[in-house]
């Protein structure tokens, strides 16, 4: 098939087109390089079946394609938040462009959602019926309501004018490719341990988080689009939790570091606690993520550590 990825050149798009070009379909990979980068593509752009578009999806554009998963969306609060208005344009009238694109030429089009819809949640794990808890006027509100309206968009687009629709709500997920600088945890205690500098945790360090290598993500993501029980929305993540200092804790013994954990003041409508139930993956998808944390980071550290290398 003939697909479209927005945001193909950031960390999950880049690691989706090369999973989807080994599959054999021709890729249309768009991005806008606000934090995509060409470096993460750089080994695709001589493949034949594989073609590059600078473009903004706040923009209309004309397409011919089979499929469309939509992933443009500075994801990390560092990139965000640089711009909320920015971030909540593309979340929304992206989605509005991509969804009648996906009408006009009968596409079936997902969205990559995030487990930021449940804000800072009550309800714990987290199942798809959860409505989530979520300030509307917070430092987060452009990423955490944009991906809430963009799903609703998505939901009404199908009921309106039955357009073939997926939604994806994505854990925390790491791995190669993520920026050095993005602000998100596993990148920044990473960084802070390869450079010997000290690690920090924002709050006490008991909040939890859970981690999804990559590639079970993205094995995830595209047994969802080909399946046809369920539009979603469907939790994709690892159900196994991590307090943050356990993260911190294990970054240090992975990597040898004689970093020290510091500790600073916890951000705005930080979430407490953050674990998917992954019931409905597991039915519908027969899946459930195989890569455990220690052989993740591994991996993770790896690529950081070539990367600093070259910087």
């Amino acid at each position: 098939m003939r697909v479209l990825v927005t945001g193909g050149a950031g960390f999950l798009g880049s690691h989706l087109c090369e999973r989807l070009l080994a599959d054999g379909h021709e890729v249309l990979c768009l991005d806008n390089f606000f934090t995509g980068r060409k470096a993460n593509i750089a080994a695709l752009r001589d493949i034949d079946r594989f073609e590059l578009i600078r473009h903004d999806v706040t923009e209309p554009i004309l397409l011919e394609v089979d499929r469309i998963y939509n992933l443009a969306c500075p994801a990390s609060p560092v990139h965000y938040q640089h711009n909320p208005v920015k971030t909540i344009k593309t979340s929304v009238m992206g989605s509005i462009n991509m969804l009648g694109l996906a009408k006009r030429i009968k596409a079936r089009v997902m969205q990559a959602s995030t487990s930021e819809v449940y804000g800072d949640p009550i309800e714990h794990p987290q199942k798809e019926s959860y409505w989530g808890n979520v300030n509307p006027i917070g430092i987060r509100s452009c990423y955490d309501e944009g991906k809430r309206v963009a799903e609703t968009l998505f939901m009404d687009y199908h009921r309106q004018s039955q357009v073939d629709i997926r939604i994806v709500r994505i854990f925390n997920t790491y791995g190669p490719r993520m920026l050095s600088k993005d602000g998100r945890v596993v990148s920044n205690f990473i960084v802070q341990a390869l450079k010997g500098k000290d690690i920090t945790i924002y709050g006490d360090g008991q909040q939890t988080r859970s981690f999804c290598f990559v590639s079970d993500l993205i094995t995830a993501m595209t047994a969802m689009m080909e399946q046809e029980q369920c539009i979603g929305p469907i939790n994709i993540g690892n159900p196994t939790e991590f307090t943050i200092q356990e993260l911190a804790n294990e970054v240090i013994r992975l990597t040898g570091s004689k970093s020290k954990i510091i500790y600073q003041a916890l951000p705005g409508d930080d979430p407490k606690q953050r674990q998917p139930d992954i019931s409905q993956a597991k039915k519908l998808l027969n899946w459930s993520p195989e890569i455990n944390l220690e052989e993740g980071l591994c991996q993770t550290i790896a690529y950081f550590d070539r990367l600093l290398v070259q910087e």
